[in-house]
Parts: C-alpha cells; structure tokens; sequence
C-alpha cells in the first residue's frame, strides 16, 4: 500500500512539473477547430495539422509562451472568409488575437470574453454582424478592442465601462446604435475612441470629458444631439464631431453655435440634461469563474471539470503502469528541476524577449508569402536582373514581424501622423531603440522596380549630423506597402514650436534658433553637394513640417530623397500643401521644375518663421524684416531676449533666399558661409 501512495505522489509532482508537450493537447483541438472555421476551404492554414506542434513554429502566425501554451495568434491579411470559432475560448493564455483585414463573417462569439488574459484584439475590416457581446466585460485585461469596419450593429454594452485597462476602442464604420454609455467614463487610461460613422443618437455623457488621459474622440457622422460638454475643448483638434446636425457647442469652430433653447436643456455647469445613463454592473458568469485561466502557472485550468472519482482512479492506473519506469523518472525529475531551479521564470504568461526573438528568427512572416495582385515585387531578385543587393538585403531588410511588434500591429495609439500616401508610426525594436516607422500604399510607389530600387539606395546613403537616418526597410506582399524605418527623433517637429502661445510647447530661446537655422542650412548644404550623391539631389518640399528636433532640439531634416521613390502623381499632390504656407518658389509655376535655388527659397522663408515665430508670414513682417523694426518681425515671447545684429543678419540672408529671382538667390554654400561669419562674430 505504502508503495502505491509513493506511485502516486511521485506522478502527482511530475504532471505538476513537467510541461506537457502542447501536441495532442486541449489547445491542439481548439486550434484545428478554429481552422475548421477561420478557413473552412482550406486554403490558407495549410501549416495547422492535427500532428503538428503548435510551439515548434511550423503552425503559421501562431507563437507560444515559455510554458508551451499559445500567446498569440496573427492572422493579418490573409484573406480567411470564415467565422470566428468559439473554440478560441480554449486558449486560455491567449494575449494577443489578430485578425484584421480578412472577410471573416458572422458574430463576435461570447465565449470570447473568458479569454481573460486577452491584452489585444483586433477584428477590424472584416464583415462581421450581430452585436458587441455584453459579456466582453468580463475581460478584464484587454487594452485595445478593434472592431472598426465591419456591419456590427446594437448597443454598445454598458459592462465595457468596467474594463480599466482600456486604451483603445475603435467602433467605426459599423451600424451601432443606441446612447453612448456613460460607464465609458470610468475608462481612467482610455486615449482614443473613435465611434464615428455609426448611428448613435442622445448626448455625449460629460464623464467623457473629464477622463484624464483621453487625446482622440470621434463621434462623426452620428444622429447626436445636445450640447457638447465644455471640457472636450482641451482635446483641439482631437476632437472631431462634424456632421452632427443635432449637436450644438460653445467656443467649438466645428459645431454650430448653441441657441437658447439648446442652452435651456443644460444644467448651471452646462452639462446635459436628461435621463442619466448609469453603469450596470456586469453579473457574475458562474462558468467565467471556472473557464479563467491562472496563465502565470505552469498550467492554465481546463474548462471543465471531472468527477473527483474518475481522476482518483485514472490515478491510480496509471501509477501501477509507471511502476517500473519509477527509478528513470525520478532521476528525469532531479534534472529537470535542476534546470528549473537555474533558470528565471516569467509568471505573467507573455512571451519572454528571448523567446519571442528565436520564434520570429525560425518563422517566416504570416505575410511574407503572399503576393501582391499586381505582380509588383521590389525585393525579387535576378527578375529581369533587377534586384536589391545582398549587401542592402544583410545589412537594413527587416522582415514583417519586426514591423508589426515594433509598431503593436500598427496600433492606433502609436500613430504620430497620417498624410494622403502614408502613415507614419512610433515603435520600439526588440534591442529597445526607438524607431518611426512610414507605411507606404505600393500604389503610391514608383511602378518601375527598377527606379524605386536606385531611390531606396539613394536614401541609404545619405549620412549626415543634419539628416534623419533610414535605419531600414520592409516590403509586404500582403499588405500591399512598403515600410521605412527611421531612426525616431524625440521632440516631434519644428512647427511645434511656433505659434507658441497657450504654453503647450517650450518657447526656443534665441541662441537654439541661431543653431537651428546653421543646422539646417548644414543639411541642405550636404543635400545639394556631390558628398551626399552625383549629381546633388533636391529635397523639393523642406519645411517646417520637415525639420526634427532631437533632444538637444539639434535639427534633422526628414523625407530627403523620399521623391525618389514615390509616384510623380503623389509627388505633386504634396505640392499643395508647400504651395499654400509660401514654401513654393515662384518660378516653379512657369518651370514646373524643381532645383537647388527652389529648396533655398523654401529655407529662407524657414528663417522668418524661426525669427518671428509664427508659421504664416505677412507682407507687413516682410517689410519690417526688410527695414529691422525688430519688434515687428522677432518673436515677441523672447520678451526682447535676442541679439539684434544676429537678427539683422538672419533677415537679410531670409530677404536674398526667398528674392523672386533665381538667379539672386545665393548657393547654399554661400550661406553657410554667412552664418559661419555670423558665429565667428557673436
């Protein structure tokens, strides 16, 4: 008897500290019926098989933690026109789910809600229907819900106000309806909401307003009505609410003004009035509470549970059979928890750094074998002997899921800015630098392989103090672009720091501004040089959109040679842009030409800007320039503190660059020499 009791303890402590392998297993199952469902043709998860091992890397777009259970799932553009299963509910350690730009169709599965350690997901640009299911309350770890772009109709579920770690939630594009919640206040970190082009009606809920951490609301194109509350004001242009006739708002350019018996519905404080909306507070799942999964153990609870007697006596069977394998087991678990004992242990069920970068060392990107429609591929080598060079494919190619964990799968939140052609976002690479990564659509690119490829080398070979580095590239036959990776400049852009008035930005001083200008004309200068390329290239739209400031607000010109790779037709869209805040040489309209003395227009107009602190300049601060009536034309919030000769000197070169005639304009290196004067006698 005595022996039997020692079987059994000895398989209790093993099956509680070896790792089982994951083929075979309860996770297995769920993952081939959720290939049954996601790709019920089979064309696409080819690499799921019922033999495979998840956690080896063969299974596509499916990664695992260090306990061997699935931690993400990535299943972006890969054309799936399934359903979502509710198997995935089976993959309890599950932190990550993406599957945006598919066709999947049918309803969001409840069951999605006892994923409780779900940090991630992404179900955008599908065709799903129904609505957003009450119980996604209950997942209290997910930080960004998308779910924009699909035919998702209803109520938003007042449970989702229970959710604290919300950064995101983007609804978009569907066909909700219904008041918004006025729980999705209570959202502490929330940053972005975008219910926009949907068919919300009533007020917008103050408690909105008053989340501390909120940059981005948009409630476009909705049937919302009342009057805005006064607060959302902070947010500028953060706050988008066109296209609400319904909906009035003090000191808002966008709403129409309030009338007086708009004014008559609101209280003293001027929030709405009118029926609360009030939390309902999300009852207790009884099989929630069985299904969680404690993913920072060695094992995630299973969701069902097995009569006390029926494990009792599989127990014991299986005892007597490992009867005489005990002595070999028993030496595999000494080794075993030696080895456990040495080494560190991550209890939050994610992937460990080292991990994640060995599985995406051994997997091919999710996207890298699809092809693009159009046949347009500028990586393919020896095609029509054309091809980027093995040194440029070694030394700056990363593949798509450095992109994609760099960028959080192109996540809302980093996004720092969009334009007509590309999106430009922040991200941190798995060494820790941080990087901006530009999106750009292959229809916005060269058509010729060929050209595209001497304008990606082009804009590797630029390398100076004054010039934002390409750090790398990535081409996704997927998605149909093309990524640039910068390295990322901290202080944003030099606009930023004009027009500076409400205290949000920091006032340059004088000297910062002196060294700006030197640093840009020091950029352009390497530009126009054969140092940079032979012949010189033309940066055709610097401004102070275009100019970086890093930590020391040392200035980085951005964008050099980016003309280089784009269409001609995306080139001159920009233009309008230059055209309309003065950058664009006169000459231009006749020529249609860009050339040096064009870039050296577009920086002297840079230098009034940097002078007078202001973005749009007028003829008045022209002429003041021109006669040194400095308190006409220098920045008033330098109260004064500025050298005047600096000054007289920075107007007169600023007059000579932007002179109507080419031809009177000086050569870059002529200026840098001025400026270099101009510090030898300060």
């Amino acid at each position: 008897m005595g022996l039997i009791h020692f079987l059994v303890s000895l398989f209790i402590l093993l099956a509680c500290s070896t790792p089982p392998p994951v083929c075979g297993n309860a996770e297995l199952g769920a993952l081939m019926e959720l290939k049954a469902s996601l790709d019920p043709e089979g064309r696409v998860l080819k690499s799921w098989t019922k033999e495979g091992d998840p956690c080896s890397g063969s299974f596509e777009g499916v990664a695992c933690n260090e306990h061997r259970k699935v931690a993400n799932v990535s299943l972006v553009g890969k054309g799936l026109s399934g359903r979502v299963s509710p198997a995935v509910a089976e993959l309890k350690c599950l932190s990550g789910l993406y599957l945006h730009y598919n066709n999947l169709s049918g309803e969001i599965p409840k069951e999605i809600s006892y994923l409780t350690e779900l940090t991630d997901l992404y179900l955008n640009i599908n065709n799903l229907t129904g609505g957003v299911p009450s119980e996604i309350g209950n997942m209290t770890g997910l930080q960004v819900l998308q779910l924009c772009c699909n035919q998702l109709t209803g109520n938003i579920p007042t449970q989702m106000g229970s959710l604290k770690r919300l950064s995101v939630i983007a609804l978009q594009y569907n066909k909700l309806t219904g008041q918004i919640p006025a729980s999705l206040g209570n959202l502490a970190v929330l940053k972005r909401l975008d219910l926009s082009f949907n068919k919300f009606f009533g007020t917008i809920p103050a408690k909105l307003a008053d989340i501390p951490s909120l940059e981005v609301l948009d409630i476009r194109s909705n049937s919302l009505s009342g009057v805005a509350p006064h607060a959302l004001k902070r947010l500028k242009e953060g706050f988008q609410c066109e296209n609400n006739p319904k909906l009035c708002g003090v000191g808002f350019s966008k709403l129409r003004a309030c009338t007086s018996f708009d004014m008559d519905n609101v209280n003293a404080h001027g929030l709405p009035l009118g029926p609360n909306i009030t939390d309902s507070t999300p009852k207790a799942n009884p099989e929630s509470v069985d299904i969680q999964a404690s993913c920072n153990q060695t094992h995630c609870r299973k969701s069902t549970k097995f009569p006390k007697g029926a494990v009792v006596a599989g127990v014991i069977a299986l005892s007597v059979t490992l009867a005489g394998a005990v002595f070999l087991a028993l030496i595999r678990y000494r080794q075993r928890k030696q080895k456990i004992g040495n080494t560190s242990d991550p209890s939050d069920g994610r992937l460990s750094t080292d991990q994640a970068r060995d599985f995406y060392r051994r997997s091919p990107s999710p996207l890298v074998s699809l092809e693009y429609a159009n046949g347009w591929d500028p990586l393919a080598d020896g095609r029509n002997g054309i091809g980027l060079s093995q040194e440029y494919l070694n030394k700056y190619w990363f593949n798509m899921e450095d992109v994609e964990s760099a960028t959080q799968y192109f996540s809302e939140v980093n996004l720092l800015g969009r334009s007509k052609f590309s999106s430009v976002y922040k991200g941190v690479l798995r060494d820790g630098s941080l990087v901006a990564v530009r999106s750009v659509n292959v229809t916005s690119c060269k058509s010729e392989e060929s050209e595209f490829l001497k304008g990606l080398e082009l804009l590797f070979s630029l390398r100076h103090e004054n010039i934002v580095k390409l750090k790398g590239f990535c081409c996704s036959r997927g998605r149909g672009e093309c990524f640039l990776i910068y390295d990322f400049i901290p202080k944003g852009n030099l606009s930023r720091y004009l027009d500076v008035g409400d205290g949000t930005n920091e006032v340059l001083e004088w000297s910062k501004r002196v060294a700006i200008v030197n640093g840009i004309s020091k950029g352009i200068g390497y530009l126009h040089s054969s140092e940079a390329t032979k012949p010189g290239i033309i940066h055709q739209n610097i401004s102070v959109d275009k100019v970086l400031l890093d930590q020391q607000s040392n200035p980085l010109i951005l964008d050099s040679g980016l003309p280089k790779l784009l269409a001609d037709d995306v080139v001159f869209s920009t233009l309008k842009t230059s055209a309309a805040m003065g950058y664009l040489a006169p000459e231009y309209i006749t020529t249609g030409r860009f050339t040096e003395k064009s870039d050296i227009y577009a920086f002297g107009v840079i230098i009034l800007q940097v002078i007078s602190g202001k973005l749009q300049l007028s003829s008045s601060m022209r002429s003041a320039a021109e006669s040194c009536r400095y308190e006409e034309f220098v920045d008033a919030n330098l109260k004064g503190k500025f050298s005047e000769p600096e000054a007289a000197a920075l107007a007169k070169i600023a007059l000579v660059c932007t002179h109507e005639l080419p031809d009177n304009r000086p050569t870059m290196a002529e200026v840098i020499q001025e400026l270099n004067n101009l510090g030898a006698s300060s």
